[in-house]
């Protein structure tokens, strides 16, 4: 296939995707049974996401023009090890390997392990050269590169397995948002999606708040109620009260509403309900505190620019677009450096 059948290919899944016709909406349903965080509501987001943001051919084109991609690139393959946080959060390795030319091997998540190989056969459907670029298998081997996402402990496993090949290996990451203390109630709402789409399982979900020393809770716990209707899933029900019944007996000081607990935190990484925040004294003290933490976090969000940072606003945290790269790295660019001359290792 050359470069423009390889676009035509995607944007084809996107039309697909777009229809949600009676057998994509039984995988839906089916994903939600094997793993019960993946409501379908929170499926239907990403796949929106994913045709509005990834899938449009113009959008694919102007991404695409800054990088040379001649129709004679040797084949290679890559193992793409997808994580299963969120629905389908794998798609944009998925989509830049086939763009690229290569071949992916892919392992997918026992969370998310429906959709993928639906969307292969889709596309394949379409054009039955779309086969030669995928397999899904349960074991890699035989790959000249690797894109890995998991855990820092699954990060460090990746690391020491495939730390000989060309490789990107991610670790875990989240989102930060800064506060002034200013923001309207629109705003904060837009915030309330960023913490509570995908039930804060995503590494662009913000997990830690920046806040001024004289910060008022009450707007922003207001503004969080209105998603107070998550407390009905069950699973994240349960970690609410388990977390809830962690700061009593600690009887460490927190602030909660119902949806959402909140405690002082410097790390980043915060439980399923739960949300750190830390003060800051002035611009300078919290450019200090982003920069000792910038290599754990995924994307900043917030109302105001901050000089030196890639600011994201309110709401579009879990929207990413096709340059938004992962971990700050231009997946496009490190596959086209994978050259024929690179020996085959395993």
């Amino acid at each position: 296939m050359n470069f423009n059948e390889r676009i035509e290919a995607l944007v084809g899944l996107g039309t697909y995707l777009e229809k949600k016709e009676e057998e994509l909406q039984a995988l839906v349903t089916t994903t939600y049974h094997q793993n019960l965080w993946f409501i379908e509501e929170n499926t239907y987001k990403a796949i929106t996401s994913i045709v509005e943001h990834f899938l449009q051919k113009e959008l694919i084109e102007n991404w695409i023009s800054q990088y040379d991609i001649p129709d004679d690139t040797e084949m290679k393959t890559v193992g793409l090890i997808l994580a299963g946080n969120i629905p389908l959060v794998g798609f944009y390795d998925f989509m830049c390997v086939f763009l690229a030319g290569h071949k992916s091997k892919i392992k997918l998540s026992e969370k998310d392990k429906t959709l993928i190989p639906h969307f292969i056969k889709i596309m394949e459907k379409a054009q039955p050269e779309v086969g030669d670029y995928f397999e899904v298998v349960e074991r890699l081997k035989g790959f000249d590169a690797v894109i890995a996402t998991g855990s820092n402990n699954s990060g460090r496993y990746f690391e020491s397995y495939f730390g000989k090949y060309p490789n990107i290996i991610r670790k875990n990451r989240n989102a930060v948002a800064v506060l002034t203390g200013k923001e309207s109630k629109e705003q904060l709402l837009e915030l309330g999606n960023d913490v509570f789409q995908y039930f804060g399982l995503g590494c662009r979900n913000v997990s830690k708040l920046y806040l001024p020393k004289d910060f008022n809770f009450h707007p922003l716990l207001e503004a969080f109620h209105e998603f107070k209707e998550i407390v009905l899933n069950d699973k994240y029900k349960n970690n609410f009260d388990y977390n809830y019944t962690l700061l009593i007996l600690n009887k460490i000081s927190y602030e909660a509403n119902g949806c959402i607990l909140m405690t002082e935190d410097a790390s980043l990484q915060s439980r399923i309900a739960h949300l750190h925040y830390e003060y800051y004294s002035d611009l300078s003290d919290l450019k200090e505190k982003i920069d000792s933490k910038i290599e754990e976090i995924q994307c900043i969000v917030s109302g105001v620019d901050i000089q030196g940072f890639n600011i994201i606003p309110f709401g579009k945290a879990q929207t990413p677009d096709l340059t938004d790269y992962a971990d700050g790295i231009d997946v496009m660019a490190f596959l086209l450096k994978l050259t024929s001359e690179e020996k085959l290792l395993s």
